[in-house]
C-alpha cells in the first residue's frame, strides 16, 4: 500500500494510541532539538563573546517563519502530512549530522551554525503546521485542550531540564558528540511516523485544475480577513508578541539593575517559568479549560498582565516576591497558549489548517523584532520596570476588553466537523 492510500484511511479503533506513538517520538526530537540550541547558543558565546553574533543567530532562526510561513502551511496543506513530518525530520538530521562532521574535522565556523539554524527554522516552518494539523484528525476535539496541556508541559520540562542536561553534555561530550544525540531523537521521531498513518483532511473533488500554491495562499488570507473574530485575535497576539517577546528579553536586565541578583538569580526565574509552564500544563491536560474556551483564554491572559503589573511595581530587590509572581506568569501563559492551540485546531477546516496555522504565527511573529528594536532603548532612557508596567497594563486592558467582544468571544460557535478521507 502506497503512502499517500494508507494515510487517507479513518483513525483506527485503537484510539489515540497512533496519536500517542506519534508525539512521544515528536517529543524525543524535541528534548534533542532543545539540547543543540542550547550547545550551539553556548558554543558561540564562549567562542565570540559577541552579542552581535547571539542577535544575529537568533535573527537567522525567525527569519523562515516570518518569510516563508505562509508558503509552507500552503504546501502542508497540498501535501501528504505525514511525509512533510519525516523529510522535515529527516533534512533536519542531516543538516546537523553534516556539522557533526564539520566539528569532528575542526573546520567549524560561525557561518555553519547560522547555516543550520536557519535550516532548523525552515524545516520548523513545516513542521509545526503540519504537526498541529495532524493532532486535529488524531484527537477527538473534546481532548485538543488536554493535548495541548500536554504539548505545554512538554516545553515547561525542557525549559527546566535542557540548560543543567546541556552544561553537562558539553563537560563529557564534544559538540558533536551533543549533535549525534539529536539526530538519533531524529531518527527515533522518524521510525514512529513510519508504522502509524495519519488521516488526511476530506478534500472537495473537482474536474478543474488544482489551483496553483499562491492561489492557495490567497485563499488563506482570504479566509483569515473575511472573518472579523479571527482578525481581531491575531492583532490581540500580534500586540502580545510585540511587548511580551520584549519583555521576556529584558529579564536579565530586570534581575541585574532592580533585582539585585546575577548568572544565579536569572537561572532561577529562569526554572521558575518552566516550573509555571508544567504546573499549567498540567492542569490544562487535567481539566481542559472552561466549556468556552475562549474565557479560559482571556482570563489566564488578562491575570498575566496583572501578574506582569506587580514585578513592575515590585520593590527594589525583592527577588522572592518577583521570582514567585514570574511562576505563576508561567502558568497562565501556558494556560493561554494550550487553550488558544486547542481553539485554532476546532474552529479551522481540517484542509486548510496548514496555511492558516502559518499565516497566524507569521501574523504573531511579525512584530516581534519591532518589539526588541523598540524596549531596548525605551528600557534604557526610563528603567526596565516602565516596559514591564506597560506590558502588564496593555495585555489586562486588551484580554478585559476582549471578553466583552462578540466577534472573539463566539469564535469557537463557528467550529466545523472534522473528518478524514476513507
Amino acid at each position: 500500500m502506497d503512502s499517500s492510500a494508507r494515510d487517507a484511511q479513518p483513525v483506527r479503533s485503537s484510539g489515540m494510541r497512533p496519536f500517542f506513538v506519534v508525539w512521544a517520538g515528536q517529543a524525543c526530537s524535541l528534548l534533542g532539538s532543545q539540547l543543540v540550541q542550547f550547545a550551539l547558543i553556548w558554543w558561540l558565546t564562549a567562542n565570540t563573546g559577541s552579542a552581535t553574533v547571539l542577535a544575529m543567530a537568533s535573527l537567522v532562526g525567525l527569519l523562515p517563519q516570518i518569510v516563508g510561513g505562509p508558503f509552507a502551511g500552503a504546501l502542508v496543506d497540498r501535501w501528504n502530512r505525514r511525509l512533510v513530518l519525516i523529510v522535515a525530520d529527516g533534512a533536519i538530521a542531516l543538516a546537523t549530522a553534516l556539522l557533526a562532521l564539520l566539528y569532528g574535522l575542526g573546520v567549524v565556523q560561525v557561518w555553519h551554525i547560522y547555516a543550520l539554524l536557519f535550516l532548523r527554522a525552515a524545516g520548523g516552518a513545516f513542521h509545526w503546521p503540519a504537526m498541529q494539523a495532524s493532532t486535529t484528525l488524531m484527537v477527538p476535539k473534546q481532548h485538543l485542550a488536554r493535548v495541548a496541556g500536554m504539548n505545554q508541559t512538554l516545553s515547561g520540562l525542557a525549559f527546566i531540564l535542557i540548560p543543567p542536561l546541556g552544561a553537562l553534555a558539553l563537560q563529557v561530550l564534544p559538540v558533536q558528540g551533543i549533535l549525534a544525540i539529536d539526530v538519533a531523537t531524529a531518527l527515533l521521531a522518524i521510525s514512529a511516523l513510519l508504522f502509524v498513518s495519519i488521516p488526511q483532511p476530506v478534500r472537495q473533488v473537482s474536474t478543474e485544475a488544482r489551483p496553483s500554491v499562491l492561489a492557495d495562499l490567497r485563499e488563506g488570507f482570504r479566509f483569515v480577513w473575511g472573518w472579523k473574530g479571527l482578525v481581531l485575535f491575531a492583532a490581540m497576539g500580534t500586540l502580545i508578541n510585540l511587548l511580551g517577546r520584549a519583555t521576556a528579553s529584558l529579564i536579565p536586565i530586570l534581575v541585574t539593575q532592580h533585582l539585585g541578583g546575577g548568572a544565579l538569580e536569572f537561572g532561577l526565574l529562569q526554572s521558575a517559568v518552566g516550573v509555571g509552564a508544567i504546573l499549567g500544563g498540567v492542569t490544562l491536560g487535567i481539566w481542559g479549560g472552561f466549556k468556552r474556551r475562549m474565557v479560559t483564554s482571556m482570563l489566564a491572559l488578562a491575570l498575566d498582565g496583572i501578574g506582569i503589573l506587580i514585578v513592575g511595581l515590585s520593590p527594589r530587590g525583592a527577588f522572592a516576591l518577583a521570582a514567585g509572581v514570574i511562576l505563576l506568569i508561567g502558568f497562565l501563559e501556558t494556560l493561554a497558549m494550550g487553550i488558544n492551540g486547542a481553539i485554532g485546531q476546532a474552529i479551522i477546516p481540517p484542509e486548510m489548517q496548514g496555511r492558516v496555522f502559518a499565516l497566524l504565527m507569521t501574523m504573531s511573529q511579525i512584530a516581534t523584532p519591532l518589539g526588541l528594536a523598540i524596549a531596548g532603548p525605551v528600557s534604557d532612557a526610563l528603567g526596565v520596570q516602565f516596559w514591564w508596567l506597560l506590558t502588564g497594563i496593555t495585555l489586562t486592558t486588551v484580554s478585559v476588553a476582549a471578553l466583552f467582544v462578540p466577534d472573539i468571544m463566539h469564535l469557537e460557535d463557528h467550529a466545523q466537523p472534522v473528518a478524514a478521507e476513507g
